[in-house]
């Protein structure tokens, strides 16, 4: 099942590094009392921001050290990691949309004023597509839908499945993929990479994700 218009969809490509997001509690904890996040570059969906703060993750097997932290702070914390990070930690992280952090490991956070040790939060993000509502219309997808999209760049073209579509009015049209699923693809952080969908963003049934 495809969307009407057959046309490809080029849509921009940004790569996650694993990240942090942390409560301000959290922060409190980790940088000292009252502590706000600084800001060290913006992100390209709206208001959100690397922050200049990094933290060490500490699992049962390893530690990886300069872990950036997102702002601004969250309700509950959350650890992004790809497979190989996982792997570093000694973690069997489950793939999960953001925010499903239900049953999922926890770890140690180490910050220069602090540390914590979180029961849960540590998840390997399932690749999404950010878009509007306005862009959902115009496809023929609605939120949570998952679909095929393709990648077409440096002769290791990809076809990604099991890609959430994520909406919301304050979204803009990009799709996030992990740093091991952009080296499999040949992509780079801060390219301008772009993908083509597969005859315009195929829908796998148009199941929702979970």
């Amino acid at each position: 099942m495809t969307h009407k218009d057959t046309q490809p969809v080029m849509i921009p490509v940004a790569v996650s590094a694993r990240h942090v997001h942390l409560t301000q509690a959290t922060i409190d904890r980790l940088f000292g009392a009252n502590h706000t996040l600084r800001v060290h570059s913006p992100l390209s969906q709206p208001s959100q921001y690397a922050a200049q703060e990094t933290v060490e993750l500490v699992g049962p097997k390893g530690r990886l050290h300069g872990v950036r932290v997102i702002g601004p702070a969250r309700s509950e914390n959350q650890v992004e990691l790809a497979r190989t990070d996982e792997i570093a930690l000694g973690l069997d992280a489950p793939l999960r949309v953001s925010g499903d952090l239900a049953g999922s490991p926890g770890l140690r956070m180490v910050g220069p004023r602090g540390e914590i040790e979180l029961t849960e939060g540590a998840i390997l993000a399932r690749r999404h597509i950010h878009m509007t509502p306005a862009d959902a219309a115009c496809l023929g997808l609605r939120d949570g839908e998952v679909v095929e999209v393709g990648i077409e760049h440096s002769g290791r073209a990809l076809i990604f499945g099991d890609v959430v579509v994520r909406v919301a009015p304050d979204y803009r049209m990009e799709l996030h993929l992990d740093t091991d699923e952009a080296n499999a693809a040949g992509l780079h952080g801060g390219e301008d990479s772009l993908l083509r969908t597969t005859r315009a963003l195929a829908r796998l049934h148009g199941r929702p994700a979970g």
